[in-house]
């Protein structure tokens, strides 16, 4: 599968903020209130995600540049979720203010790291400040999808997708092992239980199953032992903050 290297995380930033933009562009008041393609959440709840998770990702860089390190959201979850409810209701001018704000800054934080700079330990998931960054690609990325604008699953890269699947190879249950089979492209395996169960279909498709997405091209379709079966219960996102809704 594709590792996307620090070199090329900035490239795939701004391609995603670029997104985000043109899709603020697509929005009025009326729509920003409408839903959004995540249960109980408006496209308001979205967009005041997106703000919260890119400033939450600017801080980490800016401790992390001084040997420091901060919980990813002041408050920890409960502000998190404190402040998207404050936030959701706003007029889709407000949004874009925010939003646009948050992710330029987000991304300007990125572009301005150095080689070594990249391996600093952050507090999110205790990892390093380039899980920060390809943890902001995938939010980016997942929630554009969730504001049900024409920007699906269907778009996602494959780069995009080949991480989101390394990523959350760590929801699939111990006693699976899955053998994907990508149509037109080389197959991969993520799990390692004794239960084998091969996953057919588009590539996109199954990224986006991995996420809790639906898929947009197509139906997966599971096989154990050549008999069809239904496509197993997968496990929470990965522990620690929740890269995404």
């Amino acid at each position: 599968m594709t590792q996307i290297t620090p070199g090329a995380l900035p490239a795939e930033l701004h391609k995603a903020a670029g997104t985000v933009t043109r899709l603020l562009a697509k929005l009025d008041d009326a729509s920003v209130a409408g839903p959004s393609q995540l249960p109980g959440w408006t496209r308001g709840h979205v967009l005041a995600h997106i703000t919260g998770i890119a400033n939450a990702m600017a801080r980490q860089l800016d401790y992390a540049r001084r040997g420091e390190k901060i919980e990813l959201y002041d408050g920890g979850m409960d502000g998190r979720n404190k402040a998207i409810e404050l936030a959701a209701g706003h007029s889709v001018a407000q949004h874009t203010e925010s939003v646009t704000k948050a992710v330029e800054s987000a991304v300007a934080s990125f572009d301005a790291l150095e080689p070594d700079d990249w391996q600093a330990p952050i507090t999110y998931r205790d990892g390093t400040v380039l899980d920060g960054g390809l943890a902001l690609w995938s939010e980016l990325t997942i929630h554009a999808s969730d504001l049900g604008l024409g920007f699906g699953p269907e778009t996602w890269s494959r780069p995009f997708c080949e991480h989101l699947i390394g990523f959350l190879a760590a929801r699939v249950p111990g006693e699976y092992k899955l053998v994907l089979q990508p149509t037109g492209l080389p197959q991969m395996s993520i799990g390692s239980g004794s239960t084998s169960i091969a996953i057919t279909g588009m590539l996109t498709d199954i990224a986006a199953w991995l996420a809790g997405r639906e898929p947009s091209l197509g139906s997966l379709r599971a096989t154990a032992a050549a008999d069809g079966v239904e496509l197993p219960e997968l496990l929470p996102w990965p522990a620690a903050q929740p890269a995404t809704r």
